[in-house]
């Protein structure tokens, strides 16, 4: 299988995170649930994934690297403790229901979207300079749109948020482990991620980075301060309730060390090769339309394209029966494609990883060429 799905999860991992989680199966206990050895290796492997973590996504302190299930436990988190009934929030037209879906069920909340055109950088600032202008409690952006791979610019938003004193809180998912994080320099309230996409660990891990007081969303054992019946103050305690995924922690810990070996900017000049191939190849087919910056200054391993009279779900399960894996449809964040234009349509995404090799491009648009034949054909 050719495998170019890599914005929903990496699934070709480094082989040291599949060994890790073996072995902390049957080696691993719960971290801060007794004083064996099985406990203590548990405590050492979770703070060593920590420190990792905050080396790269730019954390002075790994106790305020919290561990989560997913990107979208972490945004929940984060929005739930800066997000108040009845608040203003500006969000980019971009965002994933991950975003979206949290301050929707918040009673009152007002969005204020930043619906500039696709790889219009300079447009998103001046939005939500104008958004800061007129009144916004809060930010809450992607880092990377997961369907068009539109890296936003950051680094200008979080300055101005910082200027006007505006809780600030980012959406990592498409952009940890490929693009610079630097949290503690952002001024973020929040950055939350995955482990399971550019972090190259297993499902069900995740990161959330604090830079703000935060609100638990899960109340239970820590184990600390197990007399008092309020969740302890300090982080990580607080947002770590229950019994931790040592077997995701381990492998998350080996994605993290490969990430930081090859380094990120080696693995974005590699997925923007892979990604500029496809979009090269996508534009030599007739009646495809590719969505693509000319000089990919802002966008990141992933391109969406739209076969002109075809549906997009019917040529990607078309495309997997040729053993080419790629995702059609809305992608969980109908918000992007109502300001791209494409609701009625969705598209198709092609998403590369560090392991995606020039080869594979070719068989995709090899099998893109026949499938689309195949249909004229019939």
């Amino acid at each position: 299988m050719i495998y170019l799905d890599s914005a929903a999860t990496t699934l070709e991992k480094p082989e040291a995170v599949a060994r890790a989680m073996g072995r902390a199966v049957t080696t691993m206990a719960s971290p801060g649930r007794g004083g064996s050895e099985a406990t203590r290796r548990a405590e050492d492997t979770a703070f060593a994934c920590r420190s990792e973590a905050a080396e790269l996504l730019g954390v002075g302190d790994p106790a305020r690297v919290v561990f989560t299930m997913n990107a979208t436990h972490g945004l929940n988190i984060a929005i739930r403790t800066v997000v108040q009934p009845g608040m203003t929030v500006a969000v980019t037209g971009y965002e994933h229901n991950a975003v979206t879906r949290p301050l929707h069920a918040i009673p009152g909340v007002k969005l204020a979207v930043l619906d500039g055109p696709l790889y219009r950088p300079e447009a998103m600032v001046e939005e939500l300079d104008e958004a800061l202008d007129k009144g916004v409690d809060a930010v809450v952006m992607t880092q990377v749109s997961n369907v068009f791979g539109y890296a936003m610019p950051v680094e200008e938003m979080a300055a101005r948020c910082r200027k006007k004193g505006v809780p600030f809180i980012v959406d990592a998912s498409q952009g940890a482990g490929v693009l610079p994080i630097r949290a503690d320099a952002w001024g973020a309230a929040f950055v939350a991620m995955p482990g399971h996409k550019g972090l190259y660990g297993p499902q069900g891990t995740g990161l959330l980075l604090c830079g703000a007081e935060a609100r638990p969303l899960l109340y239970g054992g820590t184990g600390s301060r197990s007399r008092d019946q309020r969740m302890p103050e300090e982080l990580p305690d607080r947002l770590e309730a229950g019994t931790h995924n040592m077997p995701g922690i381990a492998g998350l810990l080996e994605g993290i060390r490969f990430v930081r070996r090859t380094g990120t900017d080696k693995i974005a000049a590699h997925e923007k090769r892979m990604a500029r191939q496809a979009a090269e190849a996508l534009g030599q087919i007739d009646g495809v339309r590719v969505f693509r910056r000319d000089d990919f200054s802002c966008q990141t391993g992933v391109v969406s394209f739209i076969p002109e009279g075809y549906d997009c779900q019917e040529v990607a399960d078309a495309l997997g029966r040729r053993g080419i894996a790629v995702r059609a449809g809305l992608h969980c964040a109908p918000l992007a494609h109502r300001t791209a234009g494409t609701l009625d349509t969705g598209t198709v995404r092609v998403s590369v990883s560090a392991f995606t090799k020039p080869e594979h491009i070719v068989r995709f648009a090899d099998a893109l060429q026949g499938v689309l034949c195949e249909k004229v054909t019939n």
